[in-house]
């Protein structure tokens, strides 16, 4: 709005991370908010007195100690109980396993973890191999970090191969457990096809070898006679919440020279570890679809590496997670079902800054990568990528919050919040994908990406990575490369751009 000798600039924005003032200038006193989508607005207020009020107002909001504080409890889209009731129907994962072909002779949906009794952590409904009874599965979870016992994510029905996922065991240098070999036995019978197990450690081995010390660790193939142990070298929630703090001071600076620039994003190793996921979701689908053989993939705790490899292997093998709405299931199934703790990871209450970390932008940023590798493969764009992370970190839907299920049913978010997914599912022709085909998806089944140098986004291309490409646009210019937008989206994204440029408040 513009009025005498002022412009008002009106922009809602639920994302933000950090608030700075900065010392007093001539022509006023700065004040820069730092955003979670990596905007970063800058005002010069002319009078201290006012940017201290600013200030503090946002510091007190910044940091919210209760969920009944976010957002998403007074978002109101004026719909009525039924709209909202259909809103959180929209995804249901009982009919997904149902599409995979799961319950079948050797996969049986159990009850053990209705009451959240034996992992709190997990869902209620959880599917076992069909020979599992309920003492090898409370034995197994007893034996396993956080009580996260072997569960199947998912089924690839042409081979009757099982991807499952868990925690790592307590095993320590010589503990065992009877039950949990059991179980690791029983989901290697479930396959026909193959005489053995593999066994996904996505912690690079040094960080196990060290969880051993504090009665943790891995399996001792000497116990469990049907596996295979793989170790994929993913490195953990800190050392990623470092490099992306080091890609965000690069792509933030403006002075830097094309040299210094190109070294600083090579140093701060993002994509190296974008790489890393990929790569282990490559294993993952060639272990499963060419070998036939079922896959147990796990981490620490079974809800950050873990989701991301299980994830990102279910999105190379099937076509339909690679459509608008598949994506969303396939979101709810491997991160919000299973316990990714959103709450904690994405900083949404005043907690453990140590727990912040960037695994589900991680994700979204590998999704991108094979989005640019195989554009005839994806429904959708990178706009609609772009709205589910500025989404999480709104608040302004309740899929998102809390750390796990039995959180948000206590919260009684399906009652008092609304479903981001009937929200993006309405605006549906916003995020097509103008190249998609999905004469391609049925002749390509199964995506085979590479990530050599001259295949996947290097840091040296001007659009390398989403998240510098998120970054620019919030310093107000659009690199080249991209995917052609479709509707409104390259409206809202010029008006992002220019809302960062706001030289006054």
């Amino acid at each position: 709005y513009y009025i005498v000798m002022h412009v008002l600039f009106i922009h809602s924005t639920w994302t933000t991370a950090s608030v700075e003032k900065l010392s007093l200038t001539t022509s006023g006193c700065p004040l820069v908010i730092q955003c979670r989508n990596f905007r970063v607005v800058h005002f010069v207020v002319p009078r201290e007195r006012d940017c201290h009020d600013i200030y503090s107002s946002l510091l007190r909001l910044l940091r919210p100690v209760g969920y009944e504080e976010l957002y998403a409890f007074s978002y109101n889209p004026k719909q009525n109980d039924q709209q909202r009731e259909e809103g959180w129907q929209l995804i249901d994962l009982g009919a997904e396993f149902e599409r995979m072909g799961v319950p079948c002779d050797q996969w049986q949906l159990t009850d053990v973890n209705r009451h959240y009794k034996v992992c709190e952590t997990y869902p209620r409904d959880l599917y076992v191999p069909i020979t599992a009874s309920k003492p090898i599965i409370v034995g197994s979870s007893k034996f396993r970090s956080k009580g996260r016992f072997p569960v199947l994510t998912y089924f690839y029905q042409e081979k009757k191969a099982a991807v499952c996922r868990c925690s790592q065991p307590l095993s320590g240098f010589s503990a065992r457990c009877l039950e949990d070999e059991s179980l690791l036995q029983a989901i290697s019978k479930a396959n026909h096809n193959s005489r053995f197990v593999y066994v996904m450690d996505t912690r690079p081995k040094l960080n196990a070898l060290a969880n051993r010390a504090a009665g943790k660790g891995y399996e001792n193939e000497d116990n469990y006679s049907n596996i295979r142990f793989q170790f994929v070298g993913i490195e953990n929630i800190h050392v990623m919440r470092s490099s992306l703090q080091k890609l965000l001071e690069v792509v933030g600076t403006r002075s830097l020279s094309m040299s210094d620039y190109l070294v600083g994003l090579e140093s701060c190793g993002w994509l190296r570890h974008i790489k890393a996921v990929v790569d282990a979701a490559i294993f993952l689908t060639k272990a499963v679809t060419v070998e036939g053989a079922s896959v147990l993939v796990h981490c620490s705790d079974g809800w950050d590496r873990t989701a991301q490899v299980c994830s990102l292997g279910a999105l190379l093998m099937d076509p339909y997670y690679r459509t608008v709405k598949g994506f969303m299931v396939l979101i709810e199934k491997d991160w919000i079902s299973f316990g990714h703790k959103f709450a904690d990871r994405c900083d949404q209450l005043d907690g453990d800054p140590k727990e912040v970390s960037p695994i589900f932008t991680q994700f979204l940023e590998c999704v991108w990568q094979l989005t640019e590798q195989f554009p005839q493969a994806f429904e959708f764009s990178e706009w609609f990528l772009l709205q589910i992370h500025e989404h999480v970190h709104s608040c302004q839907y309740g899929n998102f919050l809390g750390n796990n299920q039995r959180q948000r049913e206590e919260l009684q978010l399906r009652e008092r919040t609304h479903s981001l997914w009937a929200f993006l599912m309405s605006e549906k022709q916003n995020y097509l994908n103008p190249f998609y085909s999905p004469a391609y998806s049925e002749a390509h089944p199964v995506l085979e990406p590479s990530t050599l140098p001259y295949h996947f986004k290097r840091q040296t291309e001007a659009s390398g990575s989403l998240l510098v490409q998120t970054s620019e646009l919030s310093a107000g210019w659009l690199p080249g490369g991209g995917i052609p937008r479709a509707g409104s989206g390259q409206e809202s994204c010029v008006l992002r751009a220019q809302f960062s440029h706001a030289p006054q408040l």
